[in-house]
């Protein structure tokens, strides 16, 4: 036996070694050390990672590859890195048989789907027979087989990475069988089997449920959902960005305002692709369709589930929207509710998600373009139009022009009227979240029913740091009137509790009368 590399079977480190060269390279090492002790742990040898396209998956991978893969000598491109002062760091270092597989390049046409199976285990195969050809023999259990005589015959066990799991599920939607055999391979591959030391798999998507078919759920996964001590190494964090744009002297708020936004378990994480794109050229502007088109957003929010659209529009606001994400079934097709459309869109990085508070929402303003962009033409009844008011509409209240605010707030109802029918206090908060829609420059994302001691206030919009506007405190009524609203701010004293927070605060009331239509009262705050 020799520790040659092959195509599939220690591969080397090449791919990683471009990575480290580059000239923004973000050390995510320190991530090896946890993988580290879950090597030949039977409960905790098997990881899913699922994220976003441009979240640093395939980069992990080619690190993990090159750390663990025998056949090269990866010293030097760890030298430096927070890895190298880890007590393991030595004793694995290029010391394990790697496996490497990115299913994507055996999937790159339609035809394939008959065919890359076999055509995945005659690759490894060839490379296994270079290296062990003397201690096995192909029979009719393929890979699996092929592996499980060299484990008996040598006692070598191999590290499994496999990058695009999920690949077949976004090429075959409507393939089930296609499927559910691919499921049954890599459950023969990985099931119970002792030549595995470590499986790490990668995609966008979390393991697929198919009843008998989750037998792969050996897996453990770390999802946008649920990152566990995974989140920091997927995606750059606060931090890591701030250092950036001090090296690159990029203003570091307007960067947060357009790229932070991804809650990942208690972490801020912001899209690597952007925050590099940003680096590169100074522009802020959103680079997402680079990687995924505003089509494929576009044929998911026009679904035609109760609340869906309803939904976007209060995110498109800066609103929040709570979901039940444990019905989804881990795949493009299966849809039957818009909670199930939501959850595809945070693993696809188009929402965000809040573990704590079991919400979602639009990360920052680069992806809240994506929605802008997918909702134009038919079915979204003037929203765009409505958007687009929204600049002068913040100008009007900061004028304190009650009227024209009012004014405004009826032709959004109007041109949204096929969307956000009135009939409660709730729709008129969609509908006031998104006519304030452009607030996202300057405002933090708007506190929905703060508490105030003696009630709530509807909506807050309380400014980002560094930005010289009043706050606004808004209070909805429904079939009363704007006085009234402006009244039950000043007698539950929701100014005085805002005040601990922030400077200048507008007094806003809006009332909207079924028959006589929207009216809007704007005072300004003063402390008693």
């Amino acid at each position: 036996m020799t520790d040659n590399m092959g195509l599939y079977l220690n591969p080397g480190n090449e791919s990683f070694r471009q990575s480290v060269t580059d000239e923004i390279y973000v050390d995510k090492t320190a991530m090896i050390s946890l993988m580290n002790k879950k090597l030949n742990k039977s409960r905790t040898k098997y990881v899913c990672v699922s994220r976003p396209r441009r979240f640093g998956k395939s980069m992990a991978a080619d690190m993990l590859t090159a750390y663990y893969g025998k056949g090269c000598d990866s010293r030097e491109l760890f030298a430096g890195k927070k890895i190298e002062s880890e007590d393991s760091f030595g004793v694995h270092l290029n010391k394990h048989n790697v496996i490497r597989l990115d299913i994507q390049q055996f999937l790159f046409q339609k035809s394939h789907l008959d065919i890359f199976l076999d055509k995945i285990q005659e690759a490894v195969i060839k490379d296994l027979k270079a290296e062990y050809g003397d201690y096995f023999e192909v029979d009719q259990y393929g890979l699996p087989g092929a592996l499980k005589q060299i484990y008996g015959n040598t006692g070598k066990g191999f590290i499994f990475i496999i990058d695009e799991w999920d690949c077949v599920f976004r090429f075959a939607k409507e393939r089930q069988e296609v499927q559910k055999e691919y499921l049954d391979f890599l459950r023969g591959l990985f099931k119970g089997a002792e030549y595995v030391e470590l499986a790490y798999m990668t995609g966008i998507l979390p393991i697929k449920k198919y009843g008998e078919h989750s037998a792969i759920n050996i897996f453990r996964e770390f999802s946008m959902l649920k990152p566990g001590p995974l989140a920091e190494y997927f995606g750059f964090t606060e931090t890591e960005v701030k250092n950036l744009c001090e090296q690159y002297e990029i203003d570091y708020m307007q960067t947060q305002k357009w790229y932070d936004g991804y809650l990942v378990g208690d972490r801020h994480i912001y899209n690597p692709h952007a925050v590099t794109e940003l680096m590169d050229n100074g522009d802020f502007q959103s680079y997402w369709t680079g990687t995924e088109t505003y089509e494929a957003l576009k044929i998911y929010i026009d679904q035609n589930f109760d609340g869906l659209k309803e939904a976007v529009i209060q995110m498109l606001g800066n609103g929040r929207c709570r979901i039940n994400t444990r019905k989804f079934q881990n795949d493009m097709t299966t849809f039957s509710s818009k909670d199930d459309i939501l959850t595809l869109l945070i693993h696809l990085g188009y929402l965000t998600f809040d573990e704590e508070t079991q919400e979602t929402l639009i990360p920052n303003q680069e992806i809240a373009q994506e929605f802008l962009n997918a909702i134009e033409g038919p079915g979204w009844g003037g929203v765009v139009q409505a958007v687009e008011r929204s600049s002068q509409l913040l100008q009007y209240t900061w004028d304190m022009e009650g009227e024209k605010v009012a004014d405004m707030v009826e032709k959004m109802h109007s041109e949204t009227a096929s969307i956000l029918k009135y009939n409660d206090e709730n729709s008129l908060k969609c509908t006031i979240l998104m006519a304030y829609y452009s607030a996202r420059a300057y405002y933090l994302p708007p506190a929905l029913e703060l508490p105030s001691g003696k009630g709530f206030a509807d909506v807050v919009y309380l400014p980002r740091q560094n930005v010289n506007r009043p706050a606004l405190l808004i209070e909805l009524k429904w079939n009363q009137s704007a006085g009234g609203a402006i009244a039950q701010i000043k007698e539950r004293r929701y100014g005085e509790w805002v005040s601990e927070y922030t400077g200048e605060i507008l007094l806003v009331g809006i009332n909207y009368d079924e028959k006589k239509g929207h009216e809007c009262v704007i005072q300004r705050f003063v402390r008693g």
